[in-house]
């Protein structure tokens, strides 16, 4: 598909000015970047509360301790007033992905500027049938307007050291204008024309994560088995839905995954260790003390990739073994007996069948006539 070209105003120009919905711990990292980039920025909280502890402490003590939110960073609750997207230039969505629906609805009755670029954070889906969120919000605001951000990018090494973030749209102005203004604050940002394949690749990081937290005890074989499985059937998906397979073996993928399996506070993984000890899916957030997107997103995925046409038996029980539907040995006996499809061996020498059809056809191609001049046109 052509990348979108348009004439809007975030295109023309550098962002000055930015909103992140959603005071999570990703969504304060990228606020902080954006400030360190030179935006005028606001982290909109979910409740007025939550922001007048943020206000008063200059601290996001329960998301991202131990980091000052230095006092040119404004703090207010999403919705608090009409006017809040009139001005930004960047509107970043980073609320999870279960509120992704609701937090859409609110922000199209508040109403956004025109000229403003609306981007994703979530790794997720948007039930009730699993959209990626980059095509609930293209929905919304058109494509030439959309974008969404991916990679390995653990919130606090974001903030402290940098990251390998990816910028995708279908738009290439507005993809570019992202990218620089996180080069801006000094992190890596790679621009991507796949905003399915990213997204899609997130979502196959996070449920990998579970796969391997629910896995490894029984030994790392089997938990590589799990991943492999899995990031195998949600790339049929992505590329039933456009997705390239080179986006899944990028950043935004494998090396998405590499930063969450290596990470000692993973919560995707860590959710996967407590299924495996017999934790009940519900009470893992509240244990965890944030949301889980994994947990909400595992079973929308298998739905979406069931809709698409594709076998996925491994993520269909891994969405099995979230709900308490399937017994954890019965989880493993399926990871470790699951036998690929074999790969498809063509017959010796077709390629030398097609190049010497394809020899014959050009040898005995009509050679082209020259133009007639005007004598023999007469």
């Amino acid at each position: 598909m052509p990348p979108i070209r348009t004439a809007l105003r975030h295109h023309q120009h550098a962002p000055r000015r930015a909103t992140v919905v959603g005071a999570g711990s990703f969504g304060t990292a990228i606020a902080l970047l954006l400030e360190r980039a030179g935006l005028r920025t606001t982290l909109l909280c979910r409740t007025a509360d939550q922001a007048e502890i943020l206000e008063q402490s200059r601290e996001n003590a329960r998301y991202l301790p131990d980091v000052e939110l230095p006092s040119v960073l404004s703090i207010g609750a999403f919705g608090a007033t009409s006017d809040q997207f009139q001005r930004p230039d960047l509107l970043f969505i980073a609320v999870p992905s279960k509120g992704m629906g609701d937090a859409l609805a609110e922000i199209q009755r508040l109403g956004v500027s025109d000229g403003a670029g609306v981007v994703s954070l979530a790794k997720g889906l948007v039930s009730p049938e699993g959209t990626p969120p980059t095509v609930a919000l293209e929905r919304a605001f058109g494509a030439e307007r959309c974008a969404c951000v991916g990679g390995p990018a653990h919130a606090r090494e974001m903030v402290e050291s940098g990251a390998g973030l990816v910028c995708a749209s279908r738009a290439e102005p507005l993809a570019h204008r992202v990218a620089e203004t996180f080069q801006s604050a000094g992190v890596v940002c790679e621009v991507s024309n796949d905003p399915v394949g990213v997204e899609l690749a997130g979502v196959a990081k996070n449920a990998a994560a579970v796969a391997v937290g629910a896995t490894q005890s029984q030994g790392l074989n089997a938990a590589g088995m799990a991943a492999a499985d899995i990031f195998l059937e949600v790339l049929g998906l992505a590329e039933r839905s456009g997705g390239s397979a080179r986006t899944f073996v990028g950043r935004s993928g494998t090396g998405d995954l590499v930063a969450t399996a290596l990470a000692v506070s993973s919560r995707n993984r860590t959710a996967g260790e407590l299924l495996a000890r017999g934790v009940p899916a519900r009470e893992i957030p509240q244990r965890l003390g944030q949301a889980v997107e994994a947990l909400e997103t595992v079973r929308l995925l298998a739905l979406a990739i069931g809709r698409a046409g594709v076998e996925a038996p491994v993520t269909s029980a891994l969405a099995r073994l979230i709900d308490g539907d399937l017994p954890l040995e019965d989880w493993i006996g399926l990871v470790r007996a699951k036998q690929p499809a074999p790969a498809r061996f063509g017959r010796p020498g077709t390629w030398w069948a097609r190049a010497r059809a394809w020899l014959r056809r050009m040898v005995g191609a009509e050679p082209r006539r020259a133009p007639e001049g005007p004598a023999e046109r007469r």
